[in-house]
């Protein structure tokens, strides 16, 4: 076999060919794409839950992209106040100016936390998001009084994923994604266990109490290692999306992650940038009876200090996300520099800030969070019964419309299949293809980080029942003609996990 090289793309591992790399001389496009081999499908126009693709085909696209296209494609309401707003002011300069938009969707999310946040910020994407809150939390420790200059170091969790600036990824715990740069990454940064039920709880007797307990101990050692007064900051996802595949809690651990922070004087960031804005269909409390945020789940139970979002925030209609602080970090602020020492060229952009405010406008209008804990209970419920027996099949998991199926090449072990396989990015590209024309979000690393191979499915909020049996029937078909077409395969080339894909594929087609 050609010498090859191997990537990362979306998440997953890629294995280029040297002749792969070679036959790019032809390619057509002048776009450094994600990856060199070949151009990727070309989109011409989207409408609902579709993409039209220059070839003729369309393709359901039951990941609203990378959960970002939470009210579909070529919504016209939202296509018109961007349009209204660019015959008003398209950009200025936030330093010396302020917008409507961005005024109106600040109020509109910090209403929605129920007086625990404060201020917004936006930018354009989930890793300034998360790159903005590091800054904060670290200028933070730096005003208050007494001051603590020292708090430098973050703790993040193994398998976590946080963005892909030098800043976010130094906090996060994405083997794949960290590896080329971790020369020039900041080593100011530790990793404890995830909240990982389905890998984590050692046995039958290791239920939530205990499986807290394990993880409390584990943090709390973890800012002793370091020092207590050195830790500015905790950064988790309240549900871990594409680094786990949709990877919910148990109950009590966030409350415990909350007692370590307040004891050591830490801030505690939730990322929400995949799990937020209703994604998960946070169920109604009396405090919040129209939840949008991961965080006010009862299930998580405790509000953050600094929260990340974006996706969802603004649909994907245009590039938009935002962190948000709570009252004692703004009030330190502005008794001390009077300043947030943080700033971007389109910070607060009127486009994207009007973009998302009718995005949320509409979320909230139609009610759509209660049909995301309607459909998504669906969705579960229908995902297990027609794939929760499947041999190459180890977990299904998710709530809400974010759900996520995790293969293994051992149900009983739950032994991954190595990550040369390409599992999930093989029953994506199958997807892709007819007659099932779906698009599955592959992501790799959920066992260790770099074996574990496992799918997302995040449709938009909108879907239908009808919708929802689509989406899972295709699904299923998809991961068993996979595992049937594909299964020998791994036999014939002599890897680790071949045997057992040898007897998925012989039990599939049985």
């Amino acid at each position: 076999m050609a010498p090859s090289a191997t990537l990362v793309n979306g998440g997953t591992t890629v294995t280029e060919t040297r002749r792969d790399i070679e036959d790019n001389i032809h390619a057509k496009s002048y776009v450094l794409h994600r990856s060199l081999a070949h151009d990727p499908l070309r989109v011409v126009s989207g409408r609902g839950h579709y993409l039209h693709l220059d070839n003729g085909r369309q393709i359901f696209d039951a990941t609203g992209g990378a959960a970002v296209a939470c009210i579909g494609h070529g919504d016209k309401r939202v296509q018109k106040a961007i349009y209204d707003q660019m015959n008003r002011i398209s950009y200025c300069h936030s330093l010396f100016y302020a917008t409507s938009p961005a005024e109106d969707i600040a109020k509109l999310l910090i209403d929605s936390t129920d007086g625990e946040m404060a201020r917004a910020f936006f930018i354009s994407s989930g890793s300034e998001a998360v790159e903005a809150a590091v800054k904060l939390a670290r200028q933070y420790h730096l005003e208050k009084f007494p001051a603590e200059p020292q708090r430098t170091h973050f703790i993040a969790r193994q398998q976590s994923y946080h963005g892909t600036t030098l800043g976010a990824l130094a906090v996060g715990g994405h083997v794949a994604r960290r590896a080329l740069f971790e020369p020039i990454l900041s080593i100011n940064s530790s990793r404890v266990s995830p909240c990982y039920a389905y890998r984590g709880m050692k046995d039958s007797f290791d239920h939530d109490g205990p499986y807290v307990k394990r993880l409390e101990a584990e943090l709390d050692a973890e800012f002793q290692r370091v020092g207590p007064d050195k830790v500015a900051a905790f950064i988790a996802e309240p549900v871990v999306g594409a680094a786990l595949g949709c990877v919910l809690p148990v109950k009590g651990y966030f409350k415990a992650v909350r007692r370590i922070c307040d004891k050591y004087g830490a801030l505690l960031i939730m990322d929400e940038v995949m799990s937020g804005i209703g994604r998960i269909g946070p169920d109604p409390t009396e405090r919040f009876p129209n939840p949008i945020h991961a965080w006010q789940d009862p299930l998580i139970g405790v509000a953050p200090d600094i929260m990340t979002m974006g996706k969802g925030l603004g649909g994907g209609f245009m590039p938009v996300a935002a962190m948000l602080a709570n009252h004692r970090i703004v009030n330190v602020l502005q008794h001390g520099s009077g300043a947030f020492s943080h700033g971007q060229t389109y910070q607060g952009h009127p486009l994207a800030c009007s973009a998302a405010a009718v995005v949320q406008r509409i979320i909230s209008d139609e009610n759509l969070v209660a049909n995301v804990r309607k459909q998504g209970a669906l969705l579960g419920k229908l995902l297990i019964e027609k794939l929760g027996n499947h041999p190459a099949i180890g977990d299904i998991r998710g709530k809400g419309l974010f759900w996520g199926i995790e293969f293994v090449a051992d149900k009983s072990t739950k032994e991954p299949f190595e990550s040369e396989d390409g599992v999930a990015m093989g029953v994506h590209e199958l997807g892709m293809q007819e007659p099932y024309n779906i698009s599955l979000y592959p992501g790799t690393g959920s066992a260790d980080g770099r074996r574990g191979d496992h799918i997302l499915l995040a449709p938009a909020y909108n879907i239908t029942e009808a919708d929802v049996v689509l989406v899972v029937e295709t699904t299923a078909a998809v991961v068993k003609q996979y595992f049937r077409k594909y299964g020998s395969k791994y036999a014939t080339n002599g890897r680790r996990a071949s045997e057992s894909v040898s007897i998925l594929a012989r039990r599939t087609r049985r």
